[in-house]
């Protein structure tokens, strides 16, 4: 019992990597792509852009303007994506959840924060 549980934990662990490696390319494109559009309008420095497989995260902004992004956005729909790239992009100006940070964001997302109770909507697989 205990080695089919463990076993099957490799397998699905497998499955995830190779899901992630299969599309990590294609959501690298559509990230970059989107987050260029985006910043001609607020016109931020940054200094990485990475994709990942995040478990608990969409996105993230670090204190050294590194954006990292989670490879499953490239399943939601574009609004929802156009949203999250400009939230992490927002947070090189405001690395908080101010006034003046829904302000930026809203600037280029109407609606910011029903677009992000949409989101809820949506979960990560994390297993």
């Amino acid at each position: 019992m205990i080695f089919w549980k463990v076993h099957r934990v490799k397998v699905r662990r497998r499955v995830i990597r190779g899901h992630y490696k299969k599309h990590k390319r294609q959501a690298e494109e559509v990230i970059r792509l989107r987050l260029q559009e985006f910043n001609r309008h607020y016109g931020f420095s940054y200094n990485r852009v990475t994709i990942r497989n995040q478990k608990t995260r969409w996105g993230s902004c670090s204190l050294k303007r590194n954006l990292s992004f989670n490879y499953k956005i490239l399943f939601l729909p574009s609004a929802l994506q156009d949203y999250l790239i400009v939230h992490e992009l927002c947070h090189l100006a405001e690395m908080n959840h101010s006034k003046n940070f829904w302000s930026l964001v809203g600037q280029t997302i109407p609606n910011p924060k029903q677009v992000r109770a949409q989101l809820k909507r949506y979960v990560l697989q994390l297993r």
